[in-house]
């Protein structure tokens, strides 16, 4: 996962000593969580942070209000089911690894509100977020890592971006990324990122549908909403969604892709070319008509000319 300008913030993980699980599989329908039920693990949501290597979650978490934060040591997150994988298609490390950690499936099961309809958004100590609906979750099984080759976060090699930060206190990765779909010949993208501090979970088909083509729309602008739904939303959103890597809004991107098309277009492939300070990674490989189904898309969101 390539993101520009990481900046995060960990705590001394010096004093730490992880323990020595067995792991093993989990099954499937993991998603259903049955009405009044009361998991162990729901035990584990405690309301003030105990250390620097909580894990946050919160939005829709089953048995509390909406909005609900609260915190998971790392020691409980060891005692939900694990797995362990060898992974050799992850850009984020060097070569084979072997990662151990939770699948996401399971945390959707043990605390999400929403169900099946269940959205896991993964927030970065930069704000970066990714996007895990439950199809992604059932094609791809990603995992929460919390030990590469046996070692926690304090021992986890730096980001290859060249920022030299740090990948803890986790990072979300997969046994093996074999893309779903295919759109304008942009195959479907990994959600690996690093750094990660904060679970939300949240309801797909609301979350998703703020950000749907708005109006009558041609096939361009759906092509384009499916290709900024696992892209742009990564690091931009609309205004509702509170504070966000990217500092433009969807209404701002609106805005820029209908007053200037030829610049949006310079800008998504390479932003400096437009903005020398630009931190936002370019997409060179995007055609026209890849271009054209984003401009398409964004316009959707414009009234009479005005985000």
């Amino acid at each position: 996962m390539l993101r520009d300008g990481a900046g995060v913030i960990f705590l001394n993980w010096g004093f730490l000593i992880f323990a020595g699980m067995g792991a093993y599989s989990i099954g499937s329908e993991l998603f259903d969580v049955k009405p009044g039920a009361q998991p162990v693990s729901r035990q584990i949501l405690r309301e003030k942070r105990s250390s620097g290597l909580d894990l946050e979650v919160e939005g829709d978490l089953a048995g509390l209000p909406a909005g609900s934060l609260r915190y998971i040591a790392r020691e409980d997150l060891k005692a939900l089911p694990q797995v362990t994988y060898t992974v050799t298609d992850d850009p984020n490390f060097g070569g084979a690894v072997q990662v151990r950690g939770v699948e996401l499936e399971v945390l959707a099961r043990e605390f999400a509100g929403s169900g099946e309809k269940a959205l896991i958004v993964a927030v970065c100590g930069d704000l970066y977020r990714a996007h895990y609906p439950q199809s992604y979750v059932q094609a791809h099984r990603p995992v929460l890592v919390m030990e590469i080759d046996g070692e926690g976060p304090a021992s986890w090699p730096k980001s290859k971006e060249g920022s030299g930060s740090l990948m803890g206190p986790y990072l979300i990765s997969h046994p093996r990324f074999a893309p779903s779909f295919k759109v304008l010949g942009n195959e479907e993208e990994a959600q690996i990122p690093w750094g990660v501090v904060r679970l939300e979970f949240r309801n797909e088909e609301a979350i998703f549908g703020e950000i749907a083509p708005r109006a009558v729309h041609a096939g361009d602008a759906e092509a384009g909403y499916r290709i900024a739904r696992q892209n742009c939303l990564r690091c931009h959103g609309p205004a509702g969604y509170g504070r966000l890597k990217g500092q433009i809004t969807w209404s701002g991107i609106a805005f820029f892709a209908d007053s200037s098309p030829r610049g949006f277009a310079a800008y998504v492939r390479n932003p400096r070319s437009v903005a020398p300070y630009a931190q936002m990674p370019g997409n060179p490989a995007y055609d026209d008509a890849t271009v054209e189904a984003l401009t398409a898309y964004f316009r959707t969101f414009l009234v009479k000319g005005k985000p």
